[in-house]
């Protein structure tokens, strides 16, 4: 897997994992803080997922959940 589809991976992970009085702006940030990417980058991602519709109305898609679902289940340590 390639870096770019992990960090979308876990960007749409935060949003699904979010609480519901954050904003998309706050996620982004927070993923920011861990080092992952810096805003500039953070920002461009979050505007492709939203692109490629993962992201509809400032919550995830049905797609989007999918993805984070499988995301969410793929980096749990079993």
């Amino acid at each position: 897997m390639r870096e770019a589809d992990i960090i979308k991976r876990v960007f749409l992970l935060g949003i699904f994992k979010k609480e519901p009085e954050e904003t998309l702006e706050e996620v982004t940030k927070s993923l920011v803080n861990t080092g992952m990417f810096d805003l500039a980058e953070g920002k461009r991602v979050l505007e492709e997922l939203k692109k490629d519709g993962y992201i509809a109305n400032e919550a995830l898609s049905m797609t989007g959940v999918a993805i984070a679902m499988e995301a969410q289940a793929e980096f749990t340590l079993q």
